[in-house]
């Protein structure tokens, strides 16, 4: 059995799509090798409805660093498709631009994996689907949750 979980874990071909975090609150995605331009869709549960969170695709950043740069940037006005906030309990100047949590601290979006974020090629540097807490707990890294994704580019 241990040989069988240190053979899969040394897989470089992809990653796991389901990370558990700090408080128990639970990530997924749908792929974790995909094409430039083409989208996953990311799952989560059991999170803190009362803390807001981006969802987005970003450089995996050194241990303990907020994730960024990220695609779509910090997404405060409620559009793209490479980041979300998410919150049920949004500051005033936000209410509608947020998607709020499902029953039971859920989301379900459609993140898109780009090549490049910013300067960085994703093709070259790690980067992964992230969540972490709102610019409301900007210092807060206990939400903060990855999954690396390994982006193709010009296959078919």
């Amino acid at each position: 059995m241990l040989l069988v979980a240190l053979a899969i874990s040394s897989m470089p071909s992809s990653y796991a799509t389901s990370v558990k975090g700090s408080q128990d609150q639970i990530l997924s995605v749908s792929k974790t090798t995909v094409k430039s331009g083409s989208s996953v869709t990311v799952k989560g549960r059991y999170f803190d409805e009362t803390v807001g969170i981006y969802l987005a695709f970003c450089v995996i950043p050194p241990k303990g660093k907020a994730p960024t740069p990220c695609g779509g940037g910090v997404n405060k006005a409620g559009l793209g498709e490479s980041s979300f906030w998410i919150s049920s309990n949004p500051p005033p100047y936000a209410i509608g631009l947020t998607e709020e949590f499902l029953p039971g601290g859920r989301f379900t979006q459609k993140v898109k994996i780009s090549k490049k974020i910013g300067k960085f090629d994703c093709t070259k540097v790690k980067c992964a689907i992230t969540v972490r807490a709102d610019h409301l707990r900007s210092n807060d890294r206990s939400s903060d949750l990855f999954i690396p994704i390994i982006v193709k580019w010009g296959e078919k």
